[in-house]
C-alpha cells in the first residue's frame, strides 16, 4: 500500500520548520575575521599586541566570529597573495597590520568590493577600506619625558626600523618630551632597517651604547633592546608590549597598545550593519588604546608627579605633543609659539626635531 501525501496544512507545517530551520542555521554562521601580521606573533611586541587584540574579540563576540591570522607575512609581493587568498575564502573582515600592506590591501579590496579592510598606520581609504592608527607619538613623548629627567649622559639611544613618517615622528615626539624637561639632551639615531630581527636591533642597541647613550628606546619589535639595557646596566623602554620580564631593572616603562578596544568596536559595526568604508581612526591615550605600563620602581617620586601631570595633560588636550616653537635639526623653525604641527602634516612627516642628531634618509 501507498504511503498517502500528508494533507496540504501539516505539509505546510513541515514546509515552515524546515524554512526556519534553514534560517536559523544561516544565522548561526559566524562572522569569519582574518588578521595579517608582519612578524611572529610571539614577537613580544607589535604582532603579538594585535593578536591580543583578536583573542579579544574572540571572548567578546563567542560563537559569533571565527577568526584566524597570518603572521611573518614579509611587506613584499607576499603581502598581496596573502590577502587575497584570505579574500577568496571568504573573510568578510580583513585587517592588515603593517605599513607596508597599504597598497596589497588597496589592490585586494578593489577586486573583493563586498569584503571589508581594514588597514594599520596607512593613510589611503577606498569604499570598503578604513584605516586605523594609535596616536603612539602621545607615549613616545611621555618616555622622553622620563629619559630626560634620568639620563646622566644627557645621550638617549632610539633604535629606529623605517624612515617612514610613523616612526619619524616617534623618535621627534620622543626627543620634544626629553627636552621639555631638559633642553640639553641630544637623541642619537640607527636604523637597523628592519621590524623584527632580534640580531640586528642587538647591534644597533650596542652601537647606541658605545656612542654614549644611557636610555635607550626603539620602534621595533622584539625584546632585545630591552635586554641589551639590562646588560648594560642603563634603562630602555617597552615598544608596543610590555617588556618588563626581558629586563626588570632596565625598563622604566613600556609604551604599549590595547588593540583590542579598537576591534571590538569595529567589529561590531559589521555585526550589526554600520560598518561604513572611507574612514580614519587615529586612538590614544584617551580612548584607551595607547597604554602606559606601571613606572618602574626606579623612577624618582618627582620624575613621576612629572610624567603623570605631562599624561593628564594630554588627555585632557591642555598638552599637545607637536606644539610649538619647534624647530628642526638644521634650525630652521618649523611651528611657531601659538601653533602646532597639524595631524595632516603628522602624516606624512620628514624632518627631526632639534635635539635629533640625525638626517631622514632618503
Amino acid at each position: 500500500m501507498g504511503i498517502r501525501p500528508a494533507p496540504r496544512p501539516l505539509r505546510m507545517v513541515f514546509l515552515c520548520a524546515a524554512l526556519a530551520l534553514a534560517a536559523g542555521s544561516a544565522a548561526a554562521d559566524p562572522l569569519k575575521i582574518a588578521f595579517v601580521y608582519v612578524g611572529p606573533v610571539a614577537d613580544g611586541g607589535w604582532s603579538y599586541e594585535h593578536n591580543l587584540g583578536r583573542l579579544a574579540v574572540e571572548r567578546q563576540f563567542g560563537p559569533k566570529v571565527a577568526t584566524t591570522y597570518v603572521d611573518s607575512v614579509p611587506e613584499t609581493a607576499d603581502a598581496e597573495r596573502v590577502i587575497r587568498q584570505l579574500a577568496a575564502k571568504d573573510y568578510e573582515l580583513v585587517f592588515t597590520t603593517s605599513f607596508g600592506y597599504m597598497e596589497p590591501t588597496l589592490k585586494v579590496a578593489k577586486l573583493f568590493p563586498k569584503i571589508h579592510f581594514e588597514h594599520a598606520t596607512g593613510y589611503k581609504t577606498a569604499a570598503n577600506v578604513v584605516t586605523y592608527e594609535a596616536r603612539f607619538y602621545e607615549g613616545a613623548y611621555l618616555l622622553g619625558v622620563l629619559a630626560g629627567r634620568m639620563t646622566k649622559t644627557n645621550t638617549l639611544g632610539y633604535v629606529a626600523s623605517f624612515p617612514i613618517a610613523e616612526v619619524i615622528r616617534n623618535i621627534d615626539a620622543f626627543t620634544l618630551g626629553a627636552r621639555s624637561v631638559n633642553p640639553k639632551v641630544h637623541t642619537k639615531v640607527v636604523w637597523a632597517d628592519t621590524w623584527y630581527d632580534p640580531g640586528k636591533e642587538r647591534q644597533a642597541a650596542e652601537a647606541l651604547v658605545a656612542q654614549g647613550a644611557d636610555i635607550l628606546c626603539q620602534n621595533t619589535d622584539s625584546p632585545a633592546v630591552v635586554q641589551v639595557a639590562e646588560e648594560k646596566g642603563i634603562h630602555a623602554f617597552g615598544w608596543d608590549s610590555d617588556m618588563a620580564k626581558f629586563g626588570p631593572h632596565a625598563q622604566l616603562t613600556a609604551n604599549t597598545e590595547n588593540w583590542g578596544v579598537y576591534y571590538i568596536d569595529e567589529v561590531k559595526k559589521q555585526l550589526d550593519g554600520t560598518w561604513t568604508g572611507g574612514r580614519q581612526t587615529r586612538w590614544g591615550i584617551k580612548e584607551g588604546v595607547v597604554v602606559l605600563t606601571p613606572l618602574n620602581p626606579a623612577v624618582p617620586a618627582a620624575v613621576a608627579q612629572v610624567f603623570e601631570a605631562k599624561k593628564r595633560a594630554i588627555v585632557d588636550g591642555s598638552l599637545l605633543p607637536f606644539a610649538g616653537p619647534i624647530k628642526d635639526n638644521t634650525g630652521a623653525l618649523k611651528v611657531d609659539a601659538h601653533g602646532s604641527v597639524p595631524v595632516a602634516a603628522l602624516e606624512s612627516l620628514d624632518w627631526f626635531v632639534d635635539g635629533v642628531d640625525a638626517t631622514v634618509p632618503k
